[in-house]
């Protein structure tokens, strides 16, 4: 039986979405993916570019609200930023929770090429521990 993991964030469009991306892969088939924010913002077009150089095509991904899922009975849920966490509506629902405030590399400032090394730096801790989270929890 698959469990049900929903990833939170405040926009649903940078760390939320590489969050879905790398549980997506690690997790397989053992459980069902869903990320929301507490406000949709779109999918970030450099999160699309730094997920697939890693090779993760996220590009069919799309930005939801947290309200979309009100009614999943979700067994997981992690939420990746301080403001989701306190923002977060209130589920009553048996889902153990997680959080872990990445920082948002759509906040970065500098050259291209230094906002995409902060996409790629928030990736890898995504990565990290999304891998850590699939293996001590599915």
């Amino acid at each position: 039986m698959s469990k049900k993991i929903l990833v939170l964030c405040t926009g649903n469009s940078c760390r939320s979405q590489i969050a879905e991306g790398y549980l997506r892969h690690f997790a397989k088939e053992k459980a069902e993916i869903y990320s929301a924010g507490v406000e949709t913002h779109g999918v970030n077009p450099k999160v699309i570019a730094t997920m697939k150089e890693d090779g993760i095509d996220i590009s069919n991904h799309t930005s939801n609200n947290i309200e979309e899922y009100k009614n999943i009975d979700f067994d997981f849920v992690i939420t990746v930023c301080d403001n989701a966490k306190e923002r977060c509506p209130f589920f009553p629902s048996k889902a153990a929770k997680f959080h872990h405030n990445f920082p948002d590399p759509a906040k970065a400032i500098g050259t291209e090429e230094d906002i995409m090394k902060e996409f790629r730096y928030v990736r890898e801790q995504i990565k990290n521990y999304c891998f850590k989270f699939v293996k001590e929890n599915l």
